[in-house]
């Protein structure tokens, strides 16, 4: 078992922990009651497991399942969660498990953030884009029509358990995914993260997985705790992120997060490089640790066609947008350009 303080919670890391989940719940919260909340996959997997072990510690656990998808991931929802918290009578002493994915921790996360103006939330990630970025930190959030994550709250968990053991039910495309943000976060502050990435495929990654999720969560936990509310380096953590959200709301939320952020970085770095803000390959460095991954994919929109999203995006300031480029491998910083400049880029 591997535990990283993160603020003011612990993230804790090991195989085969969802059995004991209710056990070290009590521990971080007096709470008695608790939601769980998941999507359709999820439930039918872990859904007994988690309120099992809560009724083990004489808790009670009370089950919320939602349609998966990141379409989800949208007011309507939200809405019927308050309805569901109001209806079963949480207070503000009880507690939100979210019990899944990104869209999962979102949803669950901001309505723990804004019911009842705060109750308590454990983060129970299931897939590895959750476990390696979403769950740590305290971002929550819901899409508009508009754009992605345009609504929402910062809300720190109380814990991040992450049991590596449900990878094993994870289906391919959904590792796949995950490790999109893998790749990122070896660009943006670990060279000898990328070089090992470097040396293992799709296949042969999955043996040193934990180690992998550790050191992900640490590089999270580092910048998270310098820049909890994203005022400077937490940005860097959006690297591929400002177009990848313009090709998921292209594709109106079908293509995957991962993939769509392994196109943005890809994008954005050939951006970079053509305009002499990164050394020279390091757009075909990427590629290849991409493919090792099966993370690269063409898309039907030109880059022009991106550009209308970059308008709504949360790193935009004024007439201005912050864009997070490398310089090399391992070194990250945002540059800060008129959205004009950018939007010309993209030709």
């Amino acid at each position: 078992m591997k535990t990283i303080r993160v603020n003011s919670y612990d993230v804790v890391i090991d195989s085969g922990i969802m059995d004991k989940c209710g056990e070290m719940i009590k521990n971080v919260t007096k709470a008695q009651r608790f939601a769980v909340i998941a999507d359709d996959n999820v439930a039918p997997l872990y859904m007994d497991r988690v309120t099992a072990s809560l009724a083990n510690e004489g808790l009670s656990g009370e089950s919320f399942v939602f349609v998966h998808g990141e379409k989800s991931k949208c007011s309507e929802t939200l809405q019927f969660i308050y309805s569901f918290l109001a209806a079963k009578h949480f207070t503000r002493t009880d507690c939100i498990i979210a019990l899944g994915g990104g869209v999962t921790g979102d949803m669950a996360g901001y309505a723990a953030a804004t019911y009842l103006r705060g109750i308590d939330l454990i983060q129970i990630p299931t897939s590895l884009l959750a476990q390696v970025d979403s769950s740590v930190g305290g971002k929550t959030a819901i899409d508009l029509p508009e754009g992605k994550n345009l609504v929402g709250a910062f809300k720190r968990p109380d814990l991040v358990l992450i049991d590596t053991d449900t990878l094993k039910t994870l289906p391919e495309h959904f590792f796949i995914d995950g490790m999109g943000e893998v790749v990122k976060y070896g660009m943006i502050k670990s060279a000898p993260l990328f070089d090992k990435l470097c040396g293992y495929d799709i296949e042969s990654i999955k043996d040193v997985i934990d180690d992998i999720i550790y050191e992900c969560v640490s590089i999270k936990r580092d910048v998270v705790e310098a820049d909890e509310h994203e005022k400077g380096e937490r940005a860097l953590l959006n690297f591929g992120h400002t177009l990848g959200h313009s090709i998921e709301q292209y594709y109106h939320y079908t293509l995957s997060h991962g993939r769509a952020v392994a196109k943005g970085m890809e994008l954005v770095t050939g951006i970079a490089e053509e305009h002499g803000l990164c050394e020279k390959g390091l757009g075909a460095k990427l590629a290849a640790c991409l493919d090792r991954y099966r993370l690269r994919i063409d898309i039907e929109p030109s880059l022009s066609q991106l550009g209308g999203a970059v308008l709504n995006d949360k790193k935009r300031q004024g007439d201005d947008i912050g864009i997070v480029v490398c310089s090399e491998v391992g070194k990250s910083s945002v540059v800060k350009m008129p959205v004009e400049t950018f939007l010309s880029y993209l030709g």
